[in-house]
């Protein structure tokens, strides 16, 4: 209890002005000198006397008050000249949520950056994709960040090259193109002007704790509730794409790079004592990391700050009164396949659906390369154009209705022609409002694709028949009224939600209904 109060009073210190965030030197201070994990990736210290930045939690005894100075971003520490703490590795630290930053456009630009559109594009080609002109962008994330849309990718790039180069065994001139360097002379000014250092003078330092595997970590602000995910994605798994091996979660990926594209495995592990998860990719993933990654974050919700939306959901995350701290919103690795599982899901039970789904797969889905290859892991979710062309004598054969096979080939298309964007950066209430105008899509589904797809942390599917249930009410206003109180983060009371009826299941199950699950 004196922790939390504790912490709630460090924290009510942190404010925003001018869409920036304002950052207390005394407060910060405060939260270096406290070690705790929920400051990680809120702000960056660099310490004069040793030209390092380190994330809040570094392990390093805790500098001098007076040799401190605080950042939003990395980038904005290595505009200032200090170079990234080879300790505490400030390219693990969890990134922000969407709610989190007044800027929406500008961090889905930084989270595109992120995760390697600059690697095929310029700032124009980003601008365009998140739909501003390149001047308004440029004045957007200035604003939000205190760094150039430039600056911001440079970081990025040296700071996966270091992430590369620290845990792989790949060579220097791959970890250079697959940082997104146009050559490894280049690769090699860059990382030595910026942190002194060549790439195998680095790679040296990290020598003992190389993987010949592409084994990466990604931090996160406890507390995380990873058996309720697991449960969630557990509970829907499809197969051939998905899979549950003890406490790892495993499925297929593939995604588009410089013009080609990659498909293999992703393996995600959670390892609580570091307050990370830990990611395995096959090796046909080696020129996709930062896109790969990326998917893993929005899929495990790592920028979600769960004290914040523990703390105004209430009893739903309290432990003393039954509910279970940090449950994440889950996402997803392509927003067409949630959309797709949305509708083939409507008004038939989660087992049913994985049938048809599975089905689906065998019939549509791209098939891993010989390389990469990992049973029960067999082929990749199918495409939007393959699921646009493919015929209805397909779609019935994996089980699919006639109404739905219509639903699907149209929201296909419309995600195939790019005239429907399905992932976080697309503005949300624009979008329900364009699914929910396509056929067979109302607005259940529409809310469930918010919440997954466009990881809308204020979507809410109140015509669901579980969420009503456990609210105790029969209608669907009903259901908005209550759930008022959870704005704006109504999709994580739906995942208590859900997970409360989930348990409720468990405990009151025939074993009838046991073996037709397990069917």
């Amino acid at each position: 209890m004196e922790e939390n109060v504790r912490f709630q009073r460090i924290a009510s210190h942190f404010a925003r002005y001018d869409g920036r965030m304002k950052l207390d030197p005394d407060t910060c201070y405060r939260a270096v000198a406290s070690h705790d994990r929920r400051f990680d990736g809120r702000f960056f210290v660099g310490v004069s006397s040793t030209g390092v930045y380190c994330r809040p939690v570094c392990a390093v005894r805790t500098p001098r008050r007076e040799n401190c100075s605080f950042y939003e971003t990395a980038a904005a520490a290595e505009k200032h000249g200090y170079r990234p703490c080879l300790r505490c590795r400030p390219e693990l630290a969890p990134g922000h949520g969407l709610a989190d930053i007044s800027g929406r456009l500008a961090q889905a630009a930084a989270t595109l950056i992120d995760e390697g559109f600059m690697a095929d594009g310029g700032v124009a080609q980003l601008a365009a994709r998140i739909g501003v002109t390149e001047r308004h962008l440029r004045r957007l994330f200035d604003a939000e960040f205190g760094v150039s849309v430039l600056e911001y990718a440079q970081t990025q790039r040296l700071l996966l090259a270091k992430r590369l180069l620290t845990d792989t065994a790949m060579p220097v001139t791959e970890v250079a193109h697959a940082a997104g360097f146009g050559s490894v002379r280049r690769f090699n000014d860059v990382l030595k002007t910026r942190y002194g250092l060549t790439p195998l003078a680095m790679r040296k330092r990290a020598a003992d704790g190389m993987a010949d595997r592409l084994v990466f970590e990604l931090g996160y602000r406890p507390p995380y509730a990873w058996d309720a995910l697991m449960g969630f994605l557990g509970t829907r798994a499809v197969e051939g794409v998905e899979h549950l091996h003890g406490d790892a979660y495993l499925r297929t990926i593939a995604v588009e790079s410089a013009g080609r594209l990659h498909a293999g495995w992703v393996r995600i592990e959670h390892v609580p004592r570091r307050s990370v998860l830990r990611i395995t990719l096959s090796a046909s993933l080696a020129h996709a990391i930062p896109q790969a990654l990326g998917k893993v974050r929005r899929l495990c919700d790592l920028g979600c700050r769960p004290d914040v939306v523990d703390r105004h959901l209430g009893e739903l995350a309290d432990a003393e009164q039954g509910g279970v701290p940090g449950i994440r919103l889950p996402g997803t690795f392509d927003g067409l396949e949630i959309a797709v599982r949305a509708i083939v899901g409507q008004l038939i039970s989660v087992v049913h659906a994985r049938r048809i789904l599975a089905r689906l797969v065998a019939i549509a889905g791209e098939p891993l390369p010989a390389e990469a290859a990992a049973a029960p892991l067999t082929r990749a979710f199918p495409s939007a154009a393959a699921l646009a062309a493919l015929s209805d004598d397909a779609y019935r054969e994996a089980g699919v209705p006639p109404g739905k096979i219509r639903a699907i080939r149209a929201l296909a298309a419309q995600v195939a022609s790019h005239a429907l964007q399905l992932d976080p950066q697309a503005p949300p209430e624009e979008t329900v409002a364009a699914l929910r105008a396509l056929p067979g899509i109302g607005d259940w589904t529409a809310q469930y694709i918010a919440m997954r797809a466009l990881g809308w942390p204020d979507a809410f599917p109140a015509t669901d028949y579980a969420l009503r249930k456990v609210l105790g009410v029969e209608s669907t206003r009903e259901a908005n009224a209550l759930a008022a109180r959870w704005a704006p983060w109504r999709a994580y009371a739906a995942i208590h939600l859900w997970y409360r009826y989930e348990q409720r299941k468990l405990q009151t199950a025939t074993a009838d209904d046991i073996i037709e699950e397990q069917a």
